[in-house]
This record gives structure tokens, sequence and C-alpha cells, in this order.
């Protein structure tokens, strides 16, 4: 099939895009607090009103994708999300955020099954794996941005710069992170244009790749080996997700951090995690996924401990960032073994993965709700300790019925060294 590079940059832009709108959640936290005058219980509602969303809509937005085709749920993603920020932007009331990320995490959702296949079919099935590296890079890439571009509109108000007197005009004083929402919504109004413009064809899926309906897929639910990837997949997204979230708070309580410098935390966080993606390809290249997976989970938990109970906050900093790159690999090992595992059923099964996006909705409220009843965000964010231990399971428990391939490199060392030189035979 011939490759549509145009269709295939949309792909990947609109993953740059998904990344850019998901992650800057972690980064705005502790202002969302301040403006709001809320608790850390009840601050964790707003990442969980976004990624409740994934849980609910997944499986009806691959339904939607199936019989509507992927541009016309695109558009629909779009203008939902562009509809969202600009009503938690207009409307900064607690109980309209609420809605506002519950429409920008239903729009996620349907983008993210959309765009999955399109990018299999657009690009290429021989190219598709170099097509999901470039497309997770991109992913890091925004996340890593996100908070900068945070960052720079906090600077630029705070100079009263020639945008930041615009932006002061659009957002109350004491929301500056505001600015972000004004910025999702543009962004997702040329996304819409540059969809509606480009031609893009539906997709032809193959009986395995076809997304089953709600009895079909809580039929799936009964097999224990994709309940319990499944479970992978919730645990992953509440380690990821409850760690962002928990940087910037953790630091300006514990260490006195400013607020720009945990951000810019949080974008090292993403960076990392990002940069592991690249050592994580050499290693599964070398050494079997789980053998991988344990020791990266191993290298999160020191990390994850060290940035709790150090009394160095520049260490403290450090371990938050190192956590990311321990991170980097576990959804795509994690991903793999679970699709590995099984013979039938792709497109339902990727479908049932996704939903443990909602993963990210339950850690935040938890966390926030423990360390209101203990007093101490230290103690409360142990509680990550929980999905890292599952992760780390999955490395001993997990029988894939086809295992990543590997290179032995002591064998073809070793055969170079030993290898006779190539005799002739004179004519």
């Amino acid at each position: 099939m011939k490759s549509n590079f145009v269709v295939v940059g949309l792909v990947l832009a609109t993953f740059f895009v998904i990344s850019f709108i998901t992650n800057v959640l972690g980064p705005i936290f502790p202002a969302l607090i301040e403006s709001f005058s809320i608790g850390l219980a009840l601050a964790g509602f707003f990442p969980f009103a976004f990624f409740v969303a994934y849980g609910v809509m997944s499986i009806p937005a691959g339904l939607l994708v199936q019989h509507k085709g992927e541009k016309f749920v695109m558009l629909v993603a779009f203008i939902l999300a562009a509809c969202g920020s600009l009503l938690f932007a207009l409307m900064p009331v607690f109980y309209v955020a609420m809605l506002a990320l519950f429409f920008i995490g239903t729009a996620m959702a349907m983008l993210q099954v959309a765009i999955n296949p399109l990018l299999r079919s657009s690009g290429g099935k021989q190219h598709f794996a170099v097509y999901s590296v470039a497309a997770q890079l991109l992913f890091g890439s925004a996340a890593t941005l996100s908070p900068l571009v945070y960052q720079y509109f906090v600077a630029s108000i705070a100079d009263q710069t020639a945008l930041g007197q615009q932006l002061s005009v659009l957002i109350p004083s004491n929301m500056v992170w505001l600015s972000m929402y004004w910025l999702f919504a543009l962004l997702c109004i040329v996304m819409v244009i540059i969809v509606f413009y480009t031609k893009i064809s539906a997709v032809e899926r193959q009986d395995d790749e076809t997304v089953a309906g709600f009895s079909q897929s809580l039929l799936l639910f009964k097999d224990p080996t994709v309940l319990h990837f499944f479970f992978a997949i919730v645990a992953y997204v509440a380690l990821e997700q409850g760690i962002a979230n928990s940087i910037g708070v953790f630091l300006t309580q514990y260490h006195q951090v400013s607020d720009y410098a945990a951000s810019e935390v949080v974008s090292q966080f993403w960076l990392l995690l990002t940069v592991g993606c690249l050592l994580g390809i050499l290693l599964l290249k070398l050494c079997d996924a789980q053998h991988v997976l344990m020791l990266f989970s191993l290298g999160a938990l020191f990390c994850l401990l060290n940035a709790i109970f150090t009394t160095d906050p520049t260490w403290s900093m450090w371990a938050f960032a190192g956590c990311g790159f321990c991170l980097s690999i576990m959804w795509s090992v994690l991903f793999s073994l679970a699709l590995n595992s099984v013979s039938h059923s792709h497109g339902a099964i990727s479908g049932i993965l996704c939903t443990g996006i909602v993963g990210g909705a339950i850690i935040s409220p938890l966390i926030g709700l423990m360390a209101n009843m203990v007093g101490s965000l230290q103690l409360a964010m142990l509680l990550l300790l929980i999905p890292l231990s599952y992760i780390s399971s999955v490395g001993i428990w997990a029988k894939p019925l086809v295992r990543n391939h590997r290179i032995n490199l002591f064998r073809l060392l070793f055969s170079q060294k030993t290898a006779k030189p190539q005799s002739f035979s004179k004519s």
C-alpha cells in the first residue's frame, strides 16, 4: 500500500496536540488549587473529570469510528475539545470546569481511538513501528513543551509584555493558567480546518482489527489474560499521572520551590520519558521485554522513594525527572505484551486497553484524600507503590505467545571473532 504522507503528517500532528492538551494539568495543578481555594482531595477531581472520559468513551468512540469513519470522528473530537476549552476559559467555575474537562477528555479519547489505525493504514503496515516511535517522540515533545509555554505566558503577564497585556484582557489576574485553555481552543479550531480540508480515506480493517460492541467487550473481560493486562494499563496511567500531577504540589509544599521551577521539573519529567524511549528501543533489541520491564520498574522505585524522602530540593527535583526516564518503556511494553499474549480480537482488546487510561482519573483524588486523612502528602504518595508493584509483577506472570525479537550480541561478537577467512581456489 502506498503511503499517504499528508495523512501521516496530520496524524503525527494530532498526537502532538493530544499530548500538549492532556499533560498541562501537572504544571498548573498548584495554581488550580490556589485559584479555586480548594484542598488537594477536591483538586484531584480535575484530572478525574478529564481521564474518566477515557473509561466512558473509548469503546463508543471505536464503534463510531467504524460507522462514520476516522475523519468524521476527528472533526467532532476537535470541535468538542474547542468547545470544552472555551467553556473553561469563559466560565472558570469549579463545576463548569469539571464539565469542560470531561468534554476535552472525551475528545482526546475519540482522537486516540481514531488515529492509531489511521496511522497504520496511511503509513503502511510495514512502516507502522517506525511511525509509532515517531508518534511517541512527538507525544513526549509536546508534554515537554506544554509546561514551558505555560511558563512563558506567566512571565509575559508578569512583565506586561505586548502578549501579556492582551492575555490580561482575557483572563482574571489570579487565573493565569486560563491562558493555556485559550491557546487550546485556538489550536483545536486550526486542527478542525486542517482535518476538514484533508482527504482521508476510510480504513479497511481485517476481522481481528474491528472493535467489538459492548456485549462482546464484556465477554472479553472474562478472559483472565485480557483482564490482567487491562489492570496493568490502569496501573501504568495511574502511576504516570499520579507522579506528574503531584510534582508541583509536592515541591512547593515540602521544598518551597517556586511554581515556575516546579513546572520546569514537570517538563523535564516528560522530556526524560521521551528520551528513555530511545534507550528502551535498544534494550528491547538485546533483552527480553519482561526483564526490561522489571529493570525499569526497579529504577522507578529508586527514583520515586528518593524524590519523596530526600531533604535536598535539588536531588528531589532530579529524582522526579528520573521517574519519567524509568516510566518511558512501560506503556509500549505492557501494550505489546498484552496483544502478544492473545491470538484473537486484537482490535477489541486494544479498545479495552485504551479504556484502562481511566487509571489517570483514580489516583489523584486518592492521593489527595489520603493526604487529608494522614496529614502528609509524603505518605499519601506511597500509594503510587501499588500500581508500580503491579506493573513490575507483569514481568513475572506474563506468558506471551510471541516474544520480542532479540539480537544475541555475544553470539554475534563471538562468531565474528572466530569466523575463518574465506579461501579462494586458484584457477
